[in-house]
């Protein structure tokens, strides 16, 4: 078949939280002495230091079925909350703290936070904000690259549908995500660029390499990148969502849509590459609006509803779902847009 044998799809989820003081509901400065290694004793090395002293990462295995990843990412979130209750902590699934304040943390004391920390200065010292990303096994490395440029599209609906950072530093932003208002302070962030092939890519990759700029691909922190560790293309634009059902149907979905754009592939067909310029513009109505304000439906040229956006997407997946087993996950996507995201919650409260 053009499109070659059907991917593996397998499903991968890195989550980063805060880690507050229980007692104040302030961030920790420090991980306490003892968590980590008794997350490593129930967990082993999928729960890692993050960036800052105060955040603490979770990784879920290769998945094979959206019920595994489910089963794994509950797992992580329940030990280490109870973990962190032991010592006087509990994680905070938001990407950003409604009050804490940036300049009370401190990098990680790890060779490569260090070195990060020294590139990006001031603007590596805001980075108070966590997220949620998501990795499709997709083995071709021009398969990704093709998917890469396509999936892009959508990464605005994704965004819309997992807003949890409204706040920062005590005020309500009027953003739904201020966390990608301060992520786009970063080099290398925002939309990937389109590629023609793989081939295309690394050439790219190898200047900035070659000129000291970078020391591999793992610094392009795009919100949607072939991963330069595992054989996958991460979606990494959304928000840490508080609720585990709306991860896991952002995880379903990213997935599904990934499938979708392989079966156009398959049968020698394309989802069409806009501009960057108009998918930036969903991408600032999503970070501003969330769900509140609908999408631009480039191809009708006019704003529209996100109800009305969500059909369209859960219909365009919906053979995927049944694919993968996950039409309950895909179904909740309809639960998201009725009580309202993370963002919206926090706001109510």
């Amino acid at each position: 078949m053009p499109g070659g044998p059907q991917p593996p799809f397998t499903l991968g989820i890195e989550e980063e939280y805060f880690l507050v003081e229980r007692a104040s509901r302030d961030l920790a400065r420090e991980l306490p002495p003892g968590l980590l290694d008794a997350c490593n004793r129930r967990l082993g090395d999928r729960v890692t230091p993050e960036f800052l002293r105060g955040q603490i990462e979770v990784g879920t295995r290769t998945c094979t079925s959206l019920a595994e990843a489910r089963a794994d990412l509950a797992e992580l979130r329940t030990t280490l909350a109870e973990v962190a209750a032991q010592h006087g902590c509990a994680p905070i699934a938001a990407s950003t703290h409604p009050f804490a304040r940036w300049h009370d943390q401190q990098p990680t004391d790890r060779a490569r936070y260090r070195a990060i920390a020294e590139d990006l200065q001031g603007v590596g010292r805001r980075l108070l904000i966590c997220g949620m990303h998501v990795h499709v096994g997709l083995p071709d490395d021009d398969l990704r690259i093709d998917l890469m440029g396509q999936f892009a599209y959508f990464l605005p609906h994704l965004l819309a549908l997992s807003t949890s950072s409204p706040f920062w530093r005590g005020e309500d932003t009027g953003l739904c995500s201020y966390r990608v208002s301060v992520f786009n302070e970063m080099p290398r962030t925002g939309l990937p660029p389109a590629f023609a092939s793989w081939g295309e890519y690394a050439r790219h990759v190898r200047v900035l390499v070659g000129a000291g700029l970078i020391e591999d691909a793992t610094k392009l922190w795009w919100d949607l990148r072939p991963s330069a560790r595992f054989p996958t293309l991460e979606m990494r634009i959304t928000d840490v969502c508080p609720r585990l059902d709306d991860a896991l149907a952002l995880a379903a979905l990213t997935r599904c849509l990934l499938r979708r754009l392989w079966r156009l592939r398959r049968d020698n067909q394309r989802w069409r590459v806009y501009k960057r310029m108009l998918i930036d513009e969903n991408r600032w109505r999503a970070q501003r609006y969330g769900l509140a304000e609908g999408l631009v439906d480039f191809g009708r040229g006019c704003i529209v509803p996100f109800p009305e956006l969500l059909a369209e997407l859960q219909a365009l997946v919906a053979e995927d779902a049944a694919h993968f087993g996950c039409e309950a996950e895909i179904r909740h996507l309809g639960t998201i847009l009725e009580r309202g995201t993370g963002a919206d919650r926090q706001r109510a409260v």
